[in-house]
């Protein structure tokens, strides 16, 4: 009845109240020179507010908006979601400005503030232009990359430490800032430097091209995820690759440093190569989130971890699917292999870790964590997990048996790294703290709040 009202309105003011839009209109344009770009202006408010629910995952009222294809197609009400130099008769923009929260949209959210409203208002008032060439291409696909914002000088406290890597030498810790990442010096624990214009969450972290660039991975809930390729010598963004709708959760290197997988909220699977950073494969056999992914030795098959409660192996030329093993029966938040790929390691929402064969998706062994984990890191014969009871497991791959464990931690372990060229192990904790270990003994080398 709402909505009736309001498009009766629209439809009977032809008089003065036509009048008055047209001017309004035409004073609008004349005050903003330039014509709003669906790319630069439009697109960004819908992935900010509309797309999570309305998306390819969730589609409210029928109605999708995760491309200029089905932004243009309605919904379940049949009313047109963009009439061209109408707003008043515009679905998404009556949506956008009632005053009726039954209506109103985004839902369950305070309303659209009045700049935002007019730059969806204008656009449409100037005929719906899309300064795009493919209106099949995903709406996050056509907002260039952002130049984020300039990270506080310094945190009013610790945030969730979600990545975290060593480098090359061993000798520095790369670890998930808040827009950046953070670089510590191991022997003193202080800020070395910061690398700024990434994406707000950081969720991998990975060294590729001989150590020289880094990945990193991220992105914002529901509404974009990428990976930023960062020379080192300048600190610089060189490109911005595997971008998607929702978070990049993982970046692993293949073996000879040809390629890089990525794992995405999105449930997908991305096989990049590093010489033209382009997509070579795409796999898609995951239902949910893709939480971790990792290649065997040889480089030869790729795993993943996946909250739709399967871990699966890939033929990493062909991207055909080997194996699924559903043993964990619950989501599965880590993975990694056990060497050829013939076996694989993996941990749970079951609270346990699991040894199986790729033969039959067969269980090896298992063994209760106590907690719920995190993903897993290997090297060489021994296995490293955080865990939510505040502490972190090693496990001997010989023995398919917990070897130490890394407690008086103050919080969730939020990540791990590990060097064993350097006997060291880091943990990252969910308040911001991170601890280096000896690797070869357990015991805790040193600490402190990862906060500028």
């Amino acid at each position: 009845m709402v909505l009736t009202y309001f498009r009766q309105i629209a439809q009977d003011s032809i008089g003065l109240a036509s009048l008055l839009l047209v001017c309004c209109t035409c004073l609008s344009t004349q005050a903003n020179a330039e014509s709003i770009s669906f790319k630069q202006q439009v697109a960004p408010v819908l992935l900010q507010h509309c797309i999570a629910c309305h998306g390819p995952k969730r589609a409210e009222g029928g109605y999708r908006l995760d491309t200029i294809e089905q932004l243009l197609k309605p919904g379940d009400s049949g009313e047109k979601p963009v009439v061209d130099t109408a707003p008043l008769q515009s679905e998404i923009y009556i949506r956008m400005t009632s005053h009726d929260e039954n209506v109103r949209m985004p839902a369950d959210s305070e309303a659209l503030g009045k700049s935002t409203t007019e730059i969806i208002r204008q656009w449409i008032a100037e005929g719906s232009k899309f300064d795009s060439e493919s209106k099949s291409e995903a709406l996050w696909s056509l907002i260039p990359p952002a130049n984020y914002p300039t990270p506080v000088e310094s945190y009013p406290h610790g945030i969730p430490v979600t990545a975290m890597v060593f480098s090359p030498d061993g000798k520095e810790l790369y670890t998930s800032g808040y827009y950046e990442v953070l670089v510590w010096d191991i022997p003193s624990g202080k800020l070395a430097r910061r690398i700024p214009n990434q994406v707000q969450r950081i969720y991998a972290i990975e060294f590729i091209q001989d150590g020289s660039f880094l990945a990193v991975g991220g992105g914002t809930p529901g509404e974009l995820g990428e990976v930023r390729i960062v020379n080192l010598a300048g600190h610089l963004v060189e490109k911005v690759i595997g971008r998607t709708y929702d978070m990049v959760l993982d970046v692993v290197r293949h073996p000879n440093a040809s390629e890089i997988a990525i794992a995405s909220a999105d449930n997908t699977i991305r096989i990049i190569e590093l010489k033209t950073m382009t997509v070579r494969k795409t796999l898609q056999s995951h239902a949910d989130w893709v939480l971790q992914v990792a290649f065997s030795d040889d480089g030869t098959r790729l795993a993943s971890a996946s909250r739709d409660k399967t871990a699966k192996v890939f033929a990493v030329e062909t991207g055909e699917m080997v194996v699924s093993y559903p043993g964990h029966a619950s989501g599965v938040r880590g993975i990694a292999s056990c060497g050829d790929g013939s076996q694989w390691i993996s941990v749970g929402g079951d609270n346990q870790w699991h040894r199986w064969s790729v033969d039959g998706a067969k269980k090896i062994a298992s063994v209760p964590l106590g907690s719920e984990p995190i993903r897993l890191r290997r090297q060489g014969e021994f296995a490293w997990v955080g865990c939510a009871d505040k502490k972190a497991l090693t496990f001997d791959l010989k023995k398919n048996a917990i070897h130490q464990k890394l407690e008086s931690l103050e919080d969730v372990v939020s990540s791990v790294a590990v060097d064993l060229s350097s006997n060291k192990v880091a943990t990252g904790c969910h308040n911001g703290k991170v601890s280096i270990w000896n690797a070869s003994d357990g015991s805790l080398a040193m600490s402190w709040m990862a906060k500028p």
